[in-house]
């Protein structure tokens, strides 16, 4: 049974250098511009041409990685991993990147995503021999990649990578050359940069900035990419998909300063909010967003509606988890902690609060009580994505439907539950006309709001996701 959910999780974030002396700081300070897409696990190889070596552990990429740790890494190309544990679970076995020896040479495998036929392909690898050594997903293509028959591992992991369903984008690391690919609908964000003479992978653009690289263009759908000392090489192992973006990357899970497509994450969100104003026109006196994902959302919408945005809400980030608490009042206080309404901004006001999503209603129905307890005299929710109604199969950790609110539920139910004066979700419409100044539906995956989702399900996928 999945673990139990507060709400929507972050996925993985990747970053790969290739050519540079300083390959390991570089991951380092890109892995920690990413550490928004994943805080349980982090890990580094690093190859010095000769040999991979890995540093991995549980914990966030500050505390893995000390100054002692980080000077015995030492190589011209690395790839990273943060991660949030989605397929597979936990356990420092999962961490990633993993890495595999063989007599051929050793092959690192950092992923962001989910494979929905992990599953069927494990049990086929099986029946053949094969032995996994984790319950992760990713270890899948490793398994793959060796068995092709293939002589040329350009050949091989193409091969692999054309039996592979679902979400993805891999960075390869062999002793001689860093393999990046991207799935054939292009679901998770993936980008290609340089800094000087060498390249850089990273899954949001916001690594490219912290380190000073330059940001050549993203990955296409169905790409493999072959860097090595030759320079490098474009190859195409999957045709004819059309293309499907996670719209929630937008919404909720990059960076503000981050540019996915060409877009830009806060304008998008900002337009969000504009497009918000016009759709829920409200009567108040503050605009405030919850911390941090929403307040491009609130800006916009104070901006189009002409009432003042104030911090109403303020985050402590330095609280830990509050879902371990034993007791129910022990999980509100640790909530309280982690989020504080501003007394002095909404007492006596009517506020707008804008958040991004709402999953299964309880972290809502707490702020919602935080602004009232504080004075507020009405609190109205608008929300900058549409009702979530289905889970997702592409590696960001949504709850299993029963546990979603939106999937059996009216908006007004919603609104009963929360305790909010009035609650409103953006259109679809509404939506992706923020991000790309049209109405279309083309270049998206929409999945969890409408259920369409853009590749096969497998069974045993739907099982685990719709169990009751």
């Amino acid at each position: 049974m999945l673990a139990e959910i507060k709400g929507l999780n972050e996925e993985c974030g990747v970053f790969g250098v290739w050519g540079h002396p300083d390959s390991a700081q570089l991951t380092y300070y890109g892995l920690h511009s990413l550490q928004h897409r994943g805080q349980e696990g982090t890990g580094i190889v690093v190859s010095d041409g000769n040999k991979l070596r890995v540093v991995k552990g549980e914990g966030l990429v500050s505390e893995i990685f000390t100054s002692n740790v980080m000077e015995e890494l030492k190589g011209t190309s690395a790839v990273g991993h943060v991660r949030y544990a989605t397929a597979g679970g936990g356990g420092y076995e999962n961490v990633q990147p993993l890495l595999f020896h063989s007599q051929t040479g050793s092959l690192a495998l950092a992923h962001n995503g989910n494979l929905v036929n992990a599953n069927y392909l494990k049990h086929q690898l099986e029946t053949q021999g094969s032995i996994f050594q984790t319950s992760s997903d990713t270890e899948v293509l490793a398994h793959l990649i060796r068995r092709s028959g293939f002589s040329q591992i350009k050949d091989q992991v193409k091969n692999a990578l054309s039996m592979l369903k679902g979400a993805y984008a891999y960075l390869i690391l062999t002793e001689n050359e860093l393999m990046v690919a991207l799935d054939p609908h292009g679901l998770r964000p993936l980008s290609l940069g340089c800094l000087g003479d060498a390249y850089v992978v990273a899954s949001e653009t916001c690594a490219f900035d912290v380190i000073g690289a330059e940001y050549i263009r993203d990955i296409r759908p169905g790409e493999l990419l072959i860097i090595n000392k030759d320079g490098i090489t474009s190859e195409q192992f999957a045709f004819n998909s059309t293309k499907s973006i996670c719209t929630m990357e937008y919404v909720y899970f990059s960076r503000p300063d981050s540019n996915i497509q060409g877009i830009n994450v806060h304008t998008a969100r900002k337009n969000m909010g504009k497009r918000l104003a016009i759709e829920a026109p409200i009567e108040a006196d503050v605009v405030t967003g919850v911390p941090d994902s929403s307040i491009s959302a609130a800006i916009g919408y104070a901006e189009a509606a002409g009432i003042p945005y104030e911090m109403g809400l303020v985050k402590n980030k330095y609280v830990g988890r509050t879902f371990i608490q034993p007791t129910q009042s022990l999980r509100e206080q640790g909530v309280k902690m982690k989020l504080s309404a501003v007394r002095g901004v909404v007492e006596g006001k009517r506020v707008v609060m804008v958040d991004d999503s709402i999953v299964r209603g309880t972290t809502s129905r707490r702020i919602v009580s935080l602004l009232k307890e504080a004075g507020a005299t009405e609190v109205h929710v608008v929300i900058s994505s549409p009702p979530i109604k289905n889970p997702c199969f592409y590696g960001i950790d949504t709850s299993s439907k029963e546990e979603l609110i939106a999937s059996d539920k009216s908006v007004e139910e919603i609104r009963q539950l929360i305790g909010a004066d009035s609650l409103t979700f953006i259109s679809t419409e509404g939506m992706l006309g923020a991000i790309v100044k049209t109405e279309g539906t083309n270049g998206f995956c929409l999945g969890c709001f409408n259920g369409d989702y853009p590749t096969e399900i497998y069974p045993d996928t739907l099982q685990y996701y719709y169990q009751k």
